[in-house]
């Protein structure tokens, strides 16, 4: 059983890595930005999204993956990407013509950015997000799934409320897919689950369904 924290200066450095990892609230989400969304959800709205899928959707996805614990993979939700509250939000991209992202570097930063967010707090906090970046579990693979299917989730909903205008993001970031196509092809290969596959199926056909108004 983990110690209380005996003083208040353990007491302040805890609430100081709290009060950081909050600016999480209002980090927007690279991707929507670069396409002109409008009033794009923060990254802490999409790890709730995350959670949810967890919650919700996970005894579907737990069918291929045996032994797995739905309430150790909530945990690695919500902690999933709270170092982007230090580091920003670094989108992934299918786009050929886009820059590269150094995948070495930014795992680096994160793990650095969390030696500080989550240095003063229990150590399951740190635990869970190392599990989910080391993707050798049943949980860190499901929640790996629910994250790729909660962007084109997110996608459904800016298509179907019309809530974005290329011309307002960085056009030229966007050379080799139109509408929020790229999305969902850097969703689709990263997919490790049968259950995941036919859920990112349904969930694109319901996106075509709304750019195309059918």
């Amino acid at each position: 059983m983990e110690e209380e924290p005996r003083n208040d200066d353990d007491r302040d450095a805890a609430l100081n890595a709290v009060l950081a990892a909050y600016e999480l609230k209002d980090e927007r989400r690279t991707g929507w930005q670069l396409r002109g969304v409008e009033e794009p959800e923060s990254v802490a709205a999409h790890s709730w999204g995350v959670a949810y899928l967890v919650a919700s959707l996970g005894d579907r996805l737990a069918a291929d993956l045996p032994g797995v614990d739905l309430d150790r993979a909530l945990r690695l939700a919500v902690v999933h990407d709270v170092a982007e509250a230090e580091t920003g939000d670094v989108a992934t991209r299918a786009d050929s013509t886009a820059d590269a992202v150094d995948r070495e570097a930014k795992v680096a930063a994160e793990r650095g950015a969390m030696a500080d967010l989550a240095g003063p707090l229990p150590e399951r906090v740190r635990d869970a997000w190392e599990a989910y970046e080391a993707r050798d579990s049943p949980e860190a693979v499901l929640v790996k799934e629910c994250d790729l299917l909660d962007t084109c989730l997110q996608a459904v909903i800016y298509e179907r409320d019309d809530r974005y205008e290329p011309e307002r993001g960085e056009p030229d970031a966007f050379r080799e897919y139109d509408d929020l196509d790229e999305f969902f092809a850097t969703a689709e290969p990263r997919l490790r689950t049968e259950a995941g596959r036919g859920l990112f199926a349904a969930v694109r056909e319901r996106y075509r369904a709304a750019r195309d108004g059918t």
